[in-house]
């Protein structure tokens, strides 16, 4: 009877999880949108829903706590609940960047843009959705090798982000009154950034979850210990 109901919040847990990452996921999407349509009743939006998002993350660890606490888990299933508590706080951290994106959204007065910064960003922000997507799918299906091969995908977001500044920052020199927008473009790029650091996070807890190692997944320092 024990391991059933133990089975079964394991299984909710899961699900809380997920659905979290689906929100953030949204967030991510959403923020960038409303920061290249000037979207303010969307930054909003995505400001409001982070209180959902902290509210899970809080829920998650507590539920995590307690059954490490009262069921004392073993091996995998102990696994399970260290990836879950360690990864949504990631998460948590990605929906927080979102939130500074929207931030960024509702200060934009009318100031000269960049068009050709913003195409970038947007498909940056695209490519980092599909990481995050990505990075769900494969923490359902537990699997390591698609988690080393998103980690790698980060790889494209520092490229981009290069981009953005690369492009900026010329466009500043020789048109100085883009320089606030210019800064913000900077900043939503490091936003961005971050939220792919996070995602390769995530992929590290994935491998953990998997084979038990803590792997270092990013490009610089790839050892194991």
């Amino acid at each position: 009877m024990l391991r059933t109901q133990f089975e079964e919040d394991l299984l909710n847990l899961h699900n809380q999880f997920y659905e979290m990452g689906m929100s953030v996921s949204s967030a991510v999407h959403k923020s960038v949108h409303s920061y290249i349509e000037h979207d303010k009743h969307l930054a909003k939006e995505v400001i409001e829903q982070d209180i959902k998002i902290n509210e899970m993350e809080v829920n998650l660890e507590k539920k995590s706590f307690e059954m490490i606490a009262l069921q004392q888990p073993v091996t995998t299933d102990l696994r399970t609940i260290i990836t879950i508590m360690k990864a949504s706080s990631d998460l948590e951290r990605m929906g927080d960047h979102a939130v500074s994106i929207a931030k960024s959204t509702i200060r934009l007065k009318g100031l000269p843009r960049i068009l050709e910064v913003e195409k970038v960003i947007s498909e940056m922000s695209d490519y980092v959705k599909k990481m995050v997507d990505n990075v769900l799918i494969a923490y359902v299906k537990t699997d390591a090798k698609d988690a080393k091969m998103i980690a790698k995908m980060d790889d494209r977001v520092n490229d981009y982000f290069k981009q953005v500044y690369d492009m900026t920052t010329s466009e500043m020199k020789q048109q100085p009154e883009t320089i606030i927008s210019g800064t913000d473009y900077l900043n939503v790029a490091s936003y961005l950034e971050r939220i792919g650091d996070y995602v390769t996070n995530i992929c590290e807890w994935i491998v953990y979850l998997a084979t038990g190692k803590i792997t270092e997944l990013n490009s610089n320092r790839n050892e194991t210990f």
